[in-house]
């Protein structure tokens, strides 16, 4: 990740193409307000259920606030620790009299303040890459339903196929999509959850109204609650990045078809043009699939790095020894990654060039033999399929051989056969050919259209927890 602090490398990638809100979520800024507004929820919960008194519950959340953090103080601080809070709550208790500076962070643990804010990041991470899965998905419907009918080639082990249409082929493409903005839903309640169970997990230190505390510190920062501990239980973090991963590969999939259709012997579609974009510094001729290209790049580091997710569900006993810190480099990266592979593709759906005519005559570029499937069914009701095959497997060797088309040899290959009274007088063409294509556009922009957006709430940190329900 970027940074403005000097302190972290300069990332080229995320330079060109972070996306602005993910970066804003895992900030450095961000992160200290989301263990703030953890440490002022905790306050006021305890003051609801009468372990502190409400007006040392106000005293804390009025001093919890970032600017009464000195950073340069903070981090010295947590740099001779090794954690973060202990210094965070030494701060927050300078700003207080004598009596509520005794009061903050009342039976927590650093883990607590710490998990809590990560699940106030990975709540806020969630719903930001929905509203971008909302927008990317509406876009891609409406190039579906443009492309419905638009027949071009479908394309299996890198070679022409059968027909298909380009609506049909995208449609697969928003399916994905669909499918990943669900998980987003189901992951939620896993993901956006409170943690508050003390030093080892007993929640003894918070005392007998420890549970309640705890619903109650959620519902403060509009987060899930649980009565099992996850200390040590990152299978929810795990799935976090995991969910980012595979969503940012989605997106891959997406730019490699641009990619591969954009070359210049294909020529079928397009990255949105303008001038110099993709431009080369020494071939002026080119235009390259630079938004494509940075996808893919985000999707490989992205697999890189869900690597490292197992090793954080391996924490041991009630305390993590080095695992937990694994999480602290990769989880923030892979959010950054997956929310700018979904703004660059929503760049290359948006401003997509489709070239239906060349879709079209690519068709027939291999001699028609993309139709060869289609005029082996339409023999096998009279000579059954295995002998169809043969027989068109036989036309369409000659006609690669000879630089004839299909059309041509098949008459030819029939009459020696002694079939040619089986064969249609007229083939099958493309458009006859396409099954169930459109079916299959109208099904993926009717089951994009049926998901809800995520509802998680989204309030921005610094108001969370400001005052009591």
């Amino acid at each position: 990740m970027t940074s403005t602090d000097g302190r972290s490398p300069f990332s080229l990638l995320l330079h060109l193409a972070g996306d602005e809100e993910q970066l804003g979520i895992f900030s450095k800024q961000s992160l200290i307000e989301s263990w703030l507004a953890a440490e002022r929820a905790l306050a006021l919960a305890q003051a609801e259920h009468g372990v502190i008194s409400r007006d040392d519950a106000d005293a804390i959340v009025a001093a919890a606030r970032l600017c009464n953090v000195d950073d340069e103080t903070l981090w010295k601080t947590a740099r001779r620790v090794g954690y973060p809070i202990l210094g965070l709550v030494r701060e927050v208790c300078a700003g207080l009299p004598a009596g509520p500076d005794g009061r903050v962070h009342f039976g927590a643990t650093t883990q607590d303040i710490m998990d809590t804010g990560l699940a106030l990041q990975m709540a806020r991470s969630l719903a930001a890459l929905d509203r971008a899965l909302g927008r990317l998905g509406d876009a891609l419907a409406g190039r579906v339903a443009e492309h419905a009918g638009t027949v071009m080639a479908a394309r299996t082990h890198a070679q022409q196929a059968v027909p298909t249409t380009f609506g049909a082929t995208l449609g697969t493409l928003l399916a994905q999509f669909t499918r990943q903005r669900e998980r987003l839903a189901q992951a939620a309640p896993r993901i956006a959850l409170v943690s508050l169970f003390g030093a080892g997990g007993t929640a003894a230190a918070l005392g007998p109204r420890s549970a309640e505390i705890r619903a109650t510190v959620a519902d403060l920062l509009g987060l899930h609650h649980t009565d099992v501990p996850w200390h040590v239980d990152r299978d929810g973090v795990a799935e976090f990045g995991w969910l980012c991963t595979t969503v940012t590969a989605t997106c891959a999939k997406l730019a490699r078809n641009v990619v591969d259709l954009s070359r210049t012997e294909i020529g079928e579609v397009f990255e949105p043009f303008e001038s110099h974009r993709g431009a080369s510094s020494t071939m002026p001729q080119k235009v390259n699939p630079i938004s494509s290209e940075i996808v893919i790049g985000l999707a490989g580091t992205a697999g890189a790095l869900t690597s490292s997710l197992a090793r954080l569900q391996e924490a041991g006993h009630e305390r993590a020894a080095g695992e937990w810190q694994i999480e602290w480099q990769v989880v923030p990266q892979l959010a950054v990654l997956a929310g700018t592979a979904l703004s660059e593709t929503l760049i290359i759906v948006e401003g997509l060039r489709v070239d239906a005519g060349r879709m079209r005559a690519n068709l027939e570029l291999d001699g028609g033999l993309a139709m060869a499937e289609a005029q082996m069914i339409s023999l096998a009701e009279a000579m059954g399929r295995e002998h169809a095959h043969d027989l068109v497997y036989e036309a369409a060797i000659r006609a690669r051989t000879t630089g004839r088309t299909l059309a041509e040899v098949l008459p030819e290959v029939a009459d020696e056969k002694g079939k040619r009274d089986v064969l249609p007088k007229t083939l099958i063409d493309a458009d006859a050919y396409v099954g169930e294509a459109g079916r299959i556009a109208d099904a993926a922009v009717r089951g994009w259209s049926a998901v809800p957006a995520l509802s998680l709430v989204d309030t921005p940190l610094p108001e969370l927890a400001s005052r009591a329900p």
